[in-house]
């Protein structure tokens, strides 16, 4: 395979939990280990490097330093990697994008408000720089994730769902949340999670963003037996689809 890629992980507004995850890969570290070269990853060593040819990067984009950063870490790699939802989609994070920003301000930060410094709205890393590839999720899957670290080691197409998680649900025998009295965004959202929390009886939350054009691959019969629109499913729900539901709109 010739000399192993250099990778870098790398973290902006977010929990790191995705990070993590990786971290507690287990035995299975050794398997990354053996096809990539860490040279950066805060969470669990204390060596870095500047010099890397794949770069993960985790959390949404908030501040200029953001921003700067970003386009640093792009000029640097070969390859970019958003990995979690607040990465890929803008997350937790953009449910501020549709608050009054100064009244989210004051009640983050008090008194201490004029000290920092942010934009408006939360942002997904692609937002402000070219990204190659997507890792969905929060936290995002580790098989997955090793999934595509593997196929770009391998110079392969990662193969990421586009269809929605009712899919899964239906494969899984779940009854559906809808049929439980419940809200459900999985007619509209990615599948990929092994539909894990309809699994456990509770709802999807959307938390791997919505597949390509919900209005064509959205799963048709769940829609039509209640009577439903992939837009009215993105307007009732705003947990994850802060940032996408905006930028449908500006379509």
């Amino acid at each position: 395979m010739g000399e192993k890629p250099r990778v870098a992980f790398f973290d902006f507004a977010g929990c790191e939990g995705d990070q993590l995850q990786i971290a507690n890969l287990e035995e299975k570290l050794l398997d990354l280990v053996e096809i990539v070269d860490v040279v950066s990853f805060r969470e669990i060593m204390k060596e870095h490097s500047d010099d890397y040819d794949i770069a993960f990067i985790e959390g949404s984009a908030t501040t200029p330093l953001s921003e700067k950063r970003l386009k640093k870490i792009r000029k640097e790699a070969d390859t970019v990697v958003a990995i979690g939802a607040c990465a890929t989609i803008g997350g937790i994070n953009a449910i501020r994008n549709h608050q009054d920003f100064e009244k989210v301000r004051e009640r983050v930060y008090g008194d201490e408000t004029d000290l920092y410094e942010s934009w408006e709205k939360a942002k997904p890393v692609d937002a402000v720089i070219d990204v190659d590839y997507k890792v969905h999720g929060c936290p995002i899957d580790r098989d997955e994730f090793l999934h595509v670290v593997e196929s770009l080691v391998r110079d392969k197409e990662p193969n990421i769902p586009n269809y929605p998680v009712c899919v899964e649900c239906k494969l899984n025998e779940n009854v559906c949340a809808f049929e439980r009295g419940e809200f459900c965004v999985g007619p509209i959202t990615r599948a990929g999670c092994n539909s894990c929390c309809v699994n456990e009886g509770t709802i999807c939350w959307g938390c791997r963003g919505m597949i390509d054009n919900p209005n064509e691959n959205a799963h048709e019969e769940v829609l039509e037996e209640y009577g439903l629109t992939p837009e009215e499913i993105i307007k009732k729900f705003n947990l994850y689809f802060g940032w996408q539901r905006e930028a449908k709109e500006d379509e």
